[in-house]
Order: C-alpha cells, then sequence, then structure tokens
C-alpha cells in the first residue's frame, strides 16, 4: 500500500521526501515481523532498493532510515551488514541514536559476538548516547544462553556503578531465571532483594520464576512464603505453579501445610473474582 502511495505522489508530480520513504521502508520490513520465516533476504533486498532509489532522486536517508533498515538486519542475524550500515552512517556525519544502538548490539548478542557488542556499548556511551535496560538485556539474554552467571554479575555491576539506567522488572527477571537455573540461590536472593529495593518488581514472572526454583530445590517453606506474599500482592498464581506447590507438599508428606496454605488462599480469593474458579483441585494421590 506504501509503495502504491508513493506511486500516487510521482504520477501527480510530487516529489516524496525521507519521511515519505520512511514510511514505505517501514511498510516494507514490517512484513518481515509478521512473516519471519524465508521473508528476511527478500524484505533486505527490497529495503535496499529503496535506499538505491533515495540515493537516486537526490533524497539523503537518515537515521530513522538506517534505524528501520538496522532492526531488520538484527532479526535476520547480519551482523556484518549491520555493522557496514553503522560505518556508512559515521562517515556521512549522521548521529546515532538509542534505536540505532540498541539494534547493532542485539544482532551481535543474537550472534555470539559479545565482546564486539560491548565495545560498541563503550562506544555508544562515549558519543554520548544512554543505554536503556533494553540495551543491556540484549547482553543478559546472551549471558543466560551461554549459562555464563559471572559475566552476566560483571556487567550488571558495572551497570549499577555507572548510574546510566536502571535495570527494569525483565532485567531482574532474566538475571534470576538464569542464577535459580544454575543453582546460585544466594546470589539468586540478591538479586531479588535488588528488584524489591529498586521498586521495578517483582511481578508474576519474577515470584513465578522464584516459586518454580524452590519447588526445584525441594525447599517448600520458601516456596511457600513467596507463594502467600505473591497472593497477599494481589497477584493470582499460574495455575501450573498452583499445582506445583500442592503436589510437592503432598508428595513431601506436608499436607497440614498445604491445608494451612490453601485456607489462606480461599480467604484471599475474593481479590481475583471468577478467575480463581479454575484453580480448585482434584484430590492427588501420591
Amino acid at each position: 500500500m506504501a509503495r502504491r502511495f508513493l506511486g500516487e505522489m510521482l504520477d501527480k508530480g510530487i516529489d516524496p521526501n525521507v519521511v515519505s520513504y520512511n514510511v514505505l521502508l517501514n511498510g516494507i520490513c514490517r512484513r518481515a515481523s509478521l512473516h519471519p520465516d524465508g521473508r528476511f533476504d527478500t524484505v533486505i533486498r527490497e529495503a535496499e532498493k529503496v535506499f538505491e532509489e533515495m540515493t537516486e532522486r537526490g533524497v539523503e536517508p537518515d537515521v530513522t532510515s538506517y534505524s528501520i533498515l538496522l532492526h531488520v538486519y538484527s532479526r535476520a542475524h547480519k551482523p556484518e551488514l549491520s555493522l557496514e550500515k553503522l560505518r556508512i552512517m559515521r562517515r556521512k556525519g549522521i548521529c546515532l541514536n538509542i534505536v540505532t544502538y540498541t539494534s547493532v548490539i542485539k544482532c551481535l548478542c543474537t550472534c555470539g559476538r559479545i565482546e564486539d557488542a560491548e565495545l560498541l556499548l563503550e562506544q555508544m556511551v562515549s558519543n554520548g548516547v544512554t543505554p536503556t535496560s533494553t540495551t543491556y538485556n540484549c547482553f543478559f539474554k546472551e549471558f543466560k544462553g551461554r549459562k555464563d552467571a559471572d559475566g552476566a554479575l560483571r556487567l550488571y555491576g558495572k551497570m549499577k556503578e555507572g548510574s546510566l539506567c536502571s535495570p527494569s522488572v525483565s532485567t531482574f527477571n532474566i538475571l534470576l531465571g538464569m542464577l535459580l537455573k544454575l543453582d546460585r540461590m544466594g546470589l539468586a536472593r540478591d538479586i531479588w532483594d535488588d528488584m524489591k529495593d529498586s521498586g521495578a518488581g517483582p511481578d508474576l514472572d519474577s515470584y513465578t520464576l522464584l516459586i518454580h526454583g524452590f519447588c526445584e530445590k525441594q525447599k517448600w517453606k520458601t516456596a511457600c512464603e513467596f507463594f502467600m506474599e505473591m497472593i497477599e500482592k494481589g497477584l493470582l498464581p499460574q495455575k501450573v505453579t498452583f499445582e506445583t506447590l500442592y503436589r510437592g507438599l503432598i508428595q513431601s508428606n506436608m499436607l497440614r501445610t498445604w491445608r494451612r496454605l490453601k485456607k489462606r488462599l480461599d480467604e484471599e480469593s475474593i481479590t481475583f473474582g471468577s478467575e480463581f474458579e479454575n484453580y480448585h483441585l482434584k484430590p492427588y494421590r501420591r
């Protein structure tokens, strides 16, 4: 549709400007988001043709134009193309913004080039562009995939010391999930305390991660404490959390604990209304 409107503009003798072309680029690149399988190379070729057309018509791509293209490069895992576009932008004197940097950092991280991504982060800060928690989360997700808790905590320490941006609840949840999986329970509790102190969380996902982590370690009492804390905050547990805790307590001969928990849960059920009706469980046999 954007291409059709552009054609109509040209037919009427109206010269498209950079905004017109950015709308076209965005329309082309959004198709990659909607239909990712096998579409990236085609989308990239189409987008690069638009860049060529802009140049031929004397319209200079701006930071938005490049950011749209870099987002697709990132999703298509094209680190060399991303870095080449950054070099072109610098050569042309185009100021890179947070969106530009984050797209390239995400691409580098997902392609396993975390050292290159860290160098780019340093350049970003030295150029006066402040990273966001989304920027840092690109690194934390890669560290989680590598099971590199030490690398993640090193960057987390820098993030806190630099005071450039505060971790978001998503940041804390990525770290929490990784540390629990790696059986670093003490560090997981430290991250939990940091999250509460910061005011960023916890949210439902945070509690779910922590409760399941303690259930896996059969620390039923601690899991129950956090389960009740979640309920008292008005967060309805996912049914799988409810069932996991229920089965664990029954199998561990902690029926009395379960009854106390269930009684407290019934008292709070009015908070959740009809949603809670689906959570009543059939008696469980060991």
